[in-house]
């Protein structure tokens, strides 16, 4: 009997160890089933906001590329004169300040030089010989028609007035290449006067942009001594790299953009383009022709060159249907029933409000193209919660 009791007990503590097992403690609870990851990107928006954003589909259109050259405004050179000095000497006045507009033949400075002094002497002396041969000349025609000299004598004193006006035209020419106009040639051979000094003088209209002398200063006729440009006409040269200078033709159009400026912009015409690239920068140089009456563009300035490129059809999004996280571009699927779904996509730059899709997007996609943003706001919104 006590042996059955003690088989019952034995039973009965089994069953107690049994069922506490049964019954679990935290450490052998079973594991709850893991919830369903919630996706980040995708978003339903009540139907009182569904105002906010508008549905369409991506579009093909015709745009042109513009290629972004940094440039620089210079002096169209076929409107640039530099002057300087045509003899040796000492400069006794000058007229011309930086700024001054000058018309052509205007007086820039006053040059005074021993070498004026000899030519214009030089001058006098083969003046006073024609006049001189000129009337012997003259002589000798009365005499033979008086049978006087014979007509050797004649012939000899018609060669000597030929010789003599030679020497008197190109004593004339020297003093011209020294700056000595007609008028005062004139003068020197009626008076004599010797010119102390002569005028340099702009040969074309301009701006003085530059001036290198002062009185007193002894200059050479190899010193540059003004540049006067004419400003109403600019080039605006650029360096494009030589992966793109293919597509850089002579004639085509580009806009010009300075940042000094603000929001103007120039139309251009390139008139140049280098056959040679250059080694250092690997860039093509173009140069463009502006034109510039208010005289806006000024030399050395900083500008940006747009070059239109061809046109060709391409898909592409309205800017308001993009948004933009962590340097990625995303825009919103629609996915019926006010749910939608954010994907990232590749995008050219903007082209008058429109971002051309270079990936992650076909013509068929039903997109949020207005909108986008209040949409992204909802979305963050709903993971904060």
């Amino acid at each position: 009997m006590k042996t059955t009791m003690q088989a019952v007990g034995g039973i009965m503590i089994i069953a107690l160890l049994a069922t506490g097992c049964g019954n679990g403690t935290p450490t052998a609870a079973k594991e709850a089933a893991p919830e369903e990851p919630v996706d980040v990107n995708r978003i339903t928006l009540e139907p009182e906001k569904m105002h906010r954003v508008k549905i369409g589909q991506p579009s093909m259109i015709n745009i042109a590329d513009k290629l972004q050259v940094p440039s620089q405004v210079e002096v169209d050179e076929h409107r640039l004169v530099r002057v300087g000095a045509n003899v040796t000497g000492r400069i006794v006045d000058v007229y011309a300040t930086l700024g001054d507009s000058v018309e052509a033949g205007a007086e820039l400075a006053r040059i005074s030089s021993p070498e004026l002094t000899q030519a214009q002497l030089a001058y006098l002396r083969a003046f006073s010989l024609t006049t001189l041969a000129e009337k012997a000349a003259e002589r000798a025609h009365h005499l033979l028609a008086a049978d006087v000299i014979a007509v050797a004598e004649m012939q000899r004193r018609e060669s000597e007035l030929q010789v003599s006006r030679a020497e008197l035209g190109a004593a004339a020419d020297q003093l011209r290449l020294l700056g000595v106009d007609s008028k005062a040639l004139n003068e020197l051979a009626k008076k004599g006067y010797i010119l102390p000094s002569v005028a340099i003088r702009a040969s074309k209209p301009g701006i003085v942009i530059q001036r290198n002398v002062a009185i007193g200063q002894v200059v050479q006729p190899s010193d540059l001594l003004f540049q006067v440009a004419d400003l109403s006409s600019v080039w605006v040269v650029g360096d494009v790299p030589e992966q793109i200078a293919r597509n850089v033709q002579v004639g085509q159009h580009v806009e010009i953009h300075v940042p000094a400026l603000g929001d103007i912009s120039f139309d251009g015409l390139i008139i140049f383009v280098a056959d040679t690239v250059d080694p250092l920068t690997r860039t093509v140089m173009v140069r463009t022709v502006v034109e510039n009456p208010r005289r806006k563009l000024k030399p050395a300035m900083l500008a940006g060159m747009q070059i239109i490129d061809n046109p060709a059809e391409s898909l592409v999004v309205p800017e308001t249907a993009v948004v933009r996280e962590a340097n990625r571009d995303y825009v919103f699927l629609a996915q019926g029933d006010n749910r939608f779904l954010r994907v990232p996509v590749e995008l050219g730059p903007e082209v008058v409000d429109m971002r051309p899709v270079l990936k992650g997007l076909t013509a068929d996609q039903n997109i949020v193209v207005d909108g986008a943003f209040h949409l992204e706001n909802e979305r963050k919104l709903a993971e904060l919660e």
